[in-house]
């Protein structure tokens, strides 16, 4: 059952994507879990059901990995590290842009499987497969740079090798949200470094991470060195894992909350760890900016991906002298913004994930609503089938609402008026988190002060997106721990050893 496509509660829009084509594409997607380089049923016939967001119904059904599935998985990543490892960093670049080939030759796809399961425009789905499968490419030019150098020690009697290998086998954990880029951003570096990989999907999406490692296989990744287990007991069957020795690496993007416990929980095994956390993104529109710049950015930092992105602007921080011209923009934008089930041609925002996301973006609301807010547009959810909510512009909030600390994960933006510079930057850093803040201003010193005084991993000058596989993702405070794309995207999946070597000079006479 399709739903239709609203604006409001009205506009039905015609499809152009048919039942057939969908469910063909869905059957063509393997349900097992991926072992040794083969698909296999969950060891006790265990099973996770994938649902469409925009109907409610049944996508597929699954195998769920058991806690012995993946220490299958592990054993079979250990028993391919090494012949991994010492490959050659060609014939590893080799795969992974063979494999960026394959994922763009398959980007419709890609795309209609994402919006299936994950419930957003397919403008957006080819969006992620653009930028998710650059990360392949990216990382397949970065295998032949790691690079370490040699020297003379500075008392001459000994020379210094410093060289670089895998760290070994990793565990990656994945959200729903993007989940091609996501898993892309990770496995990308993980084997350009020579790891091998236990990937473990969100259950809300696994299917495209599932036709990403079909991918993988058919670009020539060997037995092992890739390895997939969704599995919806996450808990029972990552945490053998994280305590057993031959894992060395765990990365994971997700909620902080869940991330504390992982860092905790990895502190046995002292793995090393990369955690990509929850955000609180401050977006700040000045006095002298260019208004439709900054809400054409807005736009974009808002309400790409639906709003459900750790880099979505959570709070819009607006100069008082602009704030009512702003928010009259900004809402009318919002308001033409048509709701529906990703795969209509005039969809701009799709369903959320699932009704637990819905009802914590409804609750969010009400109580800020409740507490003073003002609803200039939007403020309700849209009767189903499926998870739809209202693009929704909010003012007047009271310095305390719940939603100018929580995470929104949905199309809501709550503005909030700031007189000053030092008061902008105060309400911007006045959170546990640090993940990207946006700013909106003509002034080039400005801009400078900004990007030092803003306490955050990532920030965006002048532009509502910050994400590009060749610059380093990540936060700081609470919201995570390493990088990943750029330059030192792979070095979360290296280490360094020194090698001393005795002066090769010594007992001669160095004057010959």
């Amino acid at each position: 059952m399709s739903s239709p496509a609203v604006r409001g509660r009205l506009e039905v829009v015609t499809e152009t994507i048919s039942q057939d084509q969908e469910r063909q594409l869905v059957d063509s997607v393997p349900k097992g879990l991926l072992i040794r380089g083969q698909w296999r049923p969950a060891g006790d016939g265990g099973t996770v059901d994938v649902h469409d967001p925009s109907t409610g119904e049944l996508l597929a059904t699954i195998a769920s990995a058991t806690p012995e599935d993946g220490m299958a998985a592990l054993a079979a990543a250990d028993a391919a590290q090494a012949s991994w490892a010492r490959s050659a960093p060609r014939a590893r670049a080799e795969i992974l842009r063979k494999a960026f080939e394959l994922v763009t030759a398959r980007a419709d796809d890609f795309a209609l499987l994402m919006t299936l399961e994950m419930g957003k425009p397919l403008a957006d789905s080819r969006a992620e497969v653009a930028y998710g499968a650059e990360f392949l490419r990216w990382f397949s030019e970065q295998t032949n740079r790691v690079s370490g150098r040699y020297s003379v020690a500075p008392d001459g009697a000994a020379r210094l090798l410093v060289t670089k290998r895998p760290v070994g086998p990793s565990l990656l954990i994945t959200p729903w949200n993007f989940p091609l880029a996501m898993g892309t951003r990770k496995i990308g570096p993980a084997l350009a470094a020579g790891c091998t990989v236990v990937f473990k999907p969100a259950t809300l999406t696994p299917l495209t991470t599932l036709l990403l490692a079909q991918t993988l296989i058919e670009a020539g990744v060997p037995d092992g060195v890739v390895n997939v287990i969704p599995t919806r007991h996450a808990g029972a069957v990552t945490g053998p894992l994280i305590r057993d020795p031959r894992l060395r690496k765990l990365s994971f993007t997700g909620s902080t909350e869940v991330g504390r416990r992982l860092i905790a929980d990895s502190a046995e095994q002292v793995l090393r760890v990369s955690m990509e956390l929850g955000g609180n993104a401050p977006l700040l529109v000045f006095e002298d900016a260019d208004l439709e710049q900054a809400v054409d950015g807005a736009m974009l930092a808002k309400l790409r991906n639906g709003g459900e992105a750790c880099t979505a602007a959570n709070r819009l921080l607006v100069h008082r002298s602009v704030a009512e011209e702003f928010t009259r923009r900004l809402a009318e934008r919002f308001s033409r913004h048509t709701v529906g089930r990703g795969t209509l041609p005039d969809t701009k925002i799709g369903p959320l994930v699932d009704d637990d996301t819905r009802d914590k973006v409804e609750r969010l609301v009400t109580a800020a609503v409740a507490g003073g807010a003002r609803v200039v547009t939007g403020g309700a959810k849209i009767p189903g089938p499926g998870y739809f909510y209202q693009p929704t512009v909010l003012t007047d909030l009271p310095a305390d609402a719940e939603i100018l600390r929580e995470e929104i994960f949905g199309p809501v933006a709550p503005i909030v008026v700031f007189d000053t510079e030092d008061e902008a930057v105060r309400l911007a850093n006045s959170t546990e988190y640090g993940l990207v803040a946006y700013a909106f201003t003509k002034d080039l010193n400005r801009g400078l002060r900004l990007a030092e005084r803003l306490d955050t991993g990532m920030v965006g000058i002048n532009t509502g997106i910050v994400s590009n596989p060749a610059a380093p993702f990540g936060g700081v405070k609470q919201s995570g721990i390493g990088r990943e794309g750029g330059l030192e995207g792979i070095e979360e999946y290296l280490e360094t050893r020194y090698v001393g070597i005795a002066d090769p000079f010594a007992g001669l006479d160095k004057d010959s």
